[in-house]
């Protein structure tokens, strides 16, 4: 729990950046005040000061106040260090995932609460590679190459939470999902050559889960209805349904059954185009031999 480098010196706010709560984010808020004050609870019902709890787990005194005042996120380790200096027996520890949860975006949070529901999702990707199939490296290019550029910290904290998006992919039962990828998407050496392979291989190895449908949109391809941007379509066991589409309804999740409808017919319309399953894992082998 020391700093790197520098042995014996307790961690203060200055060396973990990026860890502070977003005020507007109401659920963040309640989740990290309710962590801060059973630390604080545990801590003074073992009679230790803060001080000397601080220094157990190898944390500044002001920063294991803010922690406990709901002004800081507290890392997993620390987490993990407070359960065991407390003996807590495991309670402590077990606020990480809601905890971890906090430093995703809150957009991200909701899309990804989403797709824990659906039964069925499929997207049609235009310009880059679908979040849920991206590799981390492929994630962390992006986030790089934006502008105004993100801090590293926000860049690790974007990374993080698409990369836990992906557990998707572990749900029992396992949803159905598909995927339409434009052709100009996989050639984009996005992160230089080794990422760009490390990419196209993950698509291979999810393109061939049994549950997973992937397709390929050639560019030499006639129009088709996902022109005009990214489409998805979320569907869930009790017969709902959200889509999203960035040609329309400026880009917001829509709920109601017509409209709904109307990006299904359109993504529907885009699976039937592209190449069928078996020719788009060959086109994908075949770019990976041609570099």
């Amino acid at each position: 729990m020391l700093v790197d480098g520098d042995a014996g010196r307790l961690k203060g706010e200055a060396d973990e950046p990026g860890w502070e709560v977003d005020p507007d984010d109401e659920w963040g808020v309640a989740v990290v005040a309710t962590v801060g004050r059973q630390l604080k609870l545990r801590r003074e019902a073992v009679g230790m000061r803060a001080a000397d709890f601080g220094k157990a787990v190898g944390y500044g005194e002001d920063l294991v106040y803010k922690i406990e005042g709901g002004k800081r996120i507290p890392r997993p380790e620390y987490l993990d260090r407070a359960d065991e200096v407390l003996g807590a027996g495991g309670l402590l520890s077990a606020m990480k995932e809601d905890v971890a949860k906090v430093r995703y975006p809150r957009k991200v949070r909701e899309l990804a609460k989403l797709e824990a529901q659906a039964v069925e999702i499929g997207v049609y990707e235009s310009i880059s590679i679908n979040g849920l199939l991206q590799t981390p490296d492929h994630a962390r290019a992006l986030f790089e190459s934006w502008q105004p550029a993100y801090s590293p910290e926000e860049v690790d904290r974007l990374v993080a939470a698409r990369v836990a998006r992906h557990s998707v992919f572990e749900r029992s039962p396992a949803p159905a999902l598909s995927f339409v990828q434009e052709e100009a998407t996989l050639r984009r050496p996005v992160g230089g050559t080794m990422v760009w392979r490390q990419q196209l291989e993950r698509l291979l190895d999810v393109g061939r889960l049994r549950n997973v449908t992937l397709q390929v949109m050639p560019t030499s391809s006639d129009a088709h209805p996902g022109l005009n941007g990214r489409i998805e379509v979320l569907k869930f066991g009790d017969g709902t349904a959200v889509g999203r589409t960035d040609g329309a309804f400026n880009g917001r999740p829509i709920s109601d059954p017509k409209q709904v409808r109307i990006i299904d017919l359109r993504y529907g319309t885009i699976r039937a185009q592209a190449l069928p399953p078996r020719e788009s894992l060959a086109f994908i082998e075949q770019l990976l031999g041609e570099r």
